[in-house]
């Protein structure tokens, strides 16, 4: 579990397809506290490490994650929001976040307004009814309170703090953005759907 709280700026060194994408990740996170089969959520997507060095670590990632994220759009020198695993005790910032992206988002306006960004966002349609305003989302693994909603869109703000700590000042619209919904959204939907049914 994550929280949605960016920790690290990490870079994409090396891709290479071995039938599942293989990557390697640059960090300043010290390693040696890093843990084999450990869980770090690199844009928003849950990873485990199967490699270190000093400053970098090695993930595998299924076809399956692909699919279903933005990682296909991977390159090398791609920068990406890390965290790495929720520990007991630690203090929950910004919301409970698991690392298992839903679906994409798609940057269709930016804004400045003052010093801050009005981001708008496109979800999928089967995902744009778990989003409300003053809801939570995770989008790049960033935690989020959503602004409004409007159909598929929903809008967000970014303050100078976020834009300069994570990827986010590098955002720009047409960017496609992997999108997790909160857990609580997904539940009390689910609930509601059976309290439905005769």
């Amino acid at each position: 579990m994550f929280t949605g709280i960016i920790t690290d700026i990490g870079e994409v060194r090396a891709l290479e397809q071995r039938g599942d994408l293989r990557a390697r990740i640059g960090t300043s996170y010290d390693t040696s506290t890093i843990d084999l089969g450990a869980s770090i959520a690199s844009d928003g997507v849950c990873l485990t490490v199967i490699e270190m060095g000093d400053d970098w670590y090695d993930v595998e990632i299924s076809a399956e994650t692909v699919s279903k994220t933005n990682l296909h759009a991977w390159t090398v020198g791609k920068r990406l929001n890390l965290e790495r695993a929720l520990k007991v005790g630690d203090e929950l910032g910004g919301h409970i976040v698991s690392g298992h992206v839903d679906g994409v988002a798609e940057i269709i306006a930016m804004t400045d307004e003052g010093d801050s960004t009005r981001v708008t966002l496109r979800a999928p349609l089967e995902l744009a009814k778990f989003i409300a305003p003053k809801g939570s989302v995770a989008l790049n693994g960033t935690s989020l309170t959503v602004n409004e909603v409007d159909g598929c869109d929903f809008g967000i703000n970014f303050i100078p703090h976020t834009k300069e700590h994570t990827t986010w000042g590098d955002a720009k619209v047409g960017g496609f953005i992997n999108l997790e919904i909160d857990t609580l959204a997904r539940y009390v939907a689910r609930l509601n759907e059976m309290t439905a049914k005769p």
